[in-house]
């Protein structure tokens, strides 16, 4: 079965996959910290994620696949966290600025279960998911061989920083599982936390999301919090903060080609006033698709609010008018928060 493993995790480098470890079924040892985090309501509006039958099968592999015996854990390197493509823009996460993930992971996932079907001759029970399947990947992957799970609560690879999509494909066939990866290289740096505008990373390396930024202007579809809003600073699209300061990170890998930046850099704060139909042109194939117009007017009304520049006001108060209640309600706290700014830079002048 080595030789199998093996030929396997060459067609995964081949299709672009930077690590691959294989890892068993047996249900992950530290689900009850999951347990908690939803407990103590850490996972904000996010209620997939506590809903009952999800937590089932994130407990255990088996109750996704049955017949599983053997997980593959897969890496798929994005564009590298330092890049900012101009430093007076409003800032999107650096995953987001190519295409989709969900869009381009899953057909090469499909390729190498084709291609272990073929050394095998017969069809295996198979599943795989990249951050869309009730599967604890982060713990999962640290047990398969490809890093530890840094105080930030990412995967860290000693060679490829945390700057990579995870993906996974339960398989009905026994792999030959590689060794955990034991030790825990954060040591004694504090970066993320310290560098994190919320301190919403938490002691246990979990995430309280409801104070995430990546939460706020992805996950959170109804009005963000006032007293949050200030320290969003000009991100309008996810968070790379805890990233872009993490030491492991000059180790980052180069992007997968699907993921460099495609989409209109850099964004301007006339995208306030985009249409339905301009926003779904401008960001076709995209993660931003996520957000929706709303979402994504919403964070980059607060973007500009929180930029302070009188310039602005006038966007500002076209969008006051649009037809959406959020993005009007957010409009006008930037219209009063630039006021504010601004009055104060001229009076401290």
């Amino acid at each position: 079965m080595a030789t199998l493993t093996q030929a396997i995790k060459e067609k995964s480098r081949q299709l672009g996959f930077v690590l691959a470890g294989v890892t068993s079924c047996q249900p992950p040892a530290h689900y009850n910290i999951f347990e908690t985090w939803l407990d103590q309501n850490k996972h904000g509006a996010m209620q997939y994620l506590a809903a009952e039958h999800n937590r089932t099968r994130r407990a255990d592999p088996k109750q996704i696949l049955p017949e599983c015996k053997s997980i593959l854990i897969l890496a798929l390197p994005y564009q590298p966290s330092s890049f900012i493509p101009h430093p007076s823009s409003f800032r999107i996460s650096s995953y987001a600025l190519g295409d989709d993930y969900h869009n381009i992971i899953p057909p090469r996932l499909q390729q190498i279960v084709q291609f272990i079907e073929e050394q095998v001759g017969h069809p295996i029970p198979n599943r795989y998911y990249t951050d869309t399947g009730p599967i604890l990947e982060r713990e999962l992957a640290q047990r398969a061989g490809l890093g530890w799970v840094g105080k930030n609560s990412m995967l860290i690879n000693p060679q490829a920083g945390s700057t990579f999509f995870l993906a996974e494909i339960l398989l009905g066939i026994q792999l030959e599982p590689d060794d955990p990866f034991a030790t825990d290289h954060c040591g004694t740096c504090t970066r993320c936390l310290t560098a994190c505008p919320t301190q919403c990373i938490l002691p246990d390396r979990t995430i309280d999301a409801r104070h995430c930024i990546s939460y706020l202007t992805i996950e959170l579809k109804d009005d963000i919090p006032e007293d949050l809003r200030p320290q969003m600073g000009n991100w309008i699209f996810g968070c790379d903060i805890c990233q872009q300061v993490c030491p492991w990170n000059r180790f980052s890998l180069p992007a997968d080609s699907a993921f460099e930046p495609k989409i209109p850099l850099p964004v301007l704060t006339s995208d306030l006033l985009l249409s339905s139909v301009e926003f779904n042109q401008r960001f076709k194939k995209s993660p931003i698709q996520r957000a929706k117009r709303r979402g994504y007017l919403r964070n980059l009304a607060v973007a500009i609010g929180n930029n302070g520049n009188e310039n602005d006001l006038p966007i500002l108060e076209k969008a006051m008018q649009d037809n959406e209640p959020m993005i009007r309600e957010h409009a006008k706290w930037a219209k009063e928060k630039s006021q504010k700014v601004s009055e104060s830079t001229n009076q401290n002048k």
